[in-house]
């Protein structure tokens, strides 16, 4: 999962400047060059879409529980920190 999450970021990173650009048609050019560059648009690849990357666990890539601030799971954050792996986080004791 982690392998094809990595091939659909490189797909989207390819195909960024030509989907921008027959969106910009799309959305404000006449009826028939916005219909001609929708055409288009419906050709490339539907991984070429950024709506369809997802924010993976770096170390299991694991989809849920992701904390945006480490890139990692809540599971492997925890675990981390109870090590002492992650510098300035401790538990909670009060």
């Amino acid at each position: 999962m982690k392998a094809r999450e990595i091939k659909r970021a490189k797909m989207v990173a390819k195909y960024a400047e030509k989907r921008a650009a027959l969106k910009k048609i799309v959305n404000a050019g006449d009826p028939v060059e916005a219909y001609e560059a929708a055409r288009k648009l419906q050709r490339i690849p539907k991984n070429a879409n950024p709506i369809r990357l997802h924010n993976r666990c770096k170390l299991t890539g694991r989809p849920k529980g992701y904390i945006r601030q480490f890139g990692i799971s809540r599971i492997q954050f925890r675990e981390m920190a109870s090590n002492g792996l992650i510098p300035g986080v401790k538990k909670a004791s009060w």
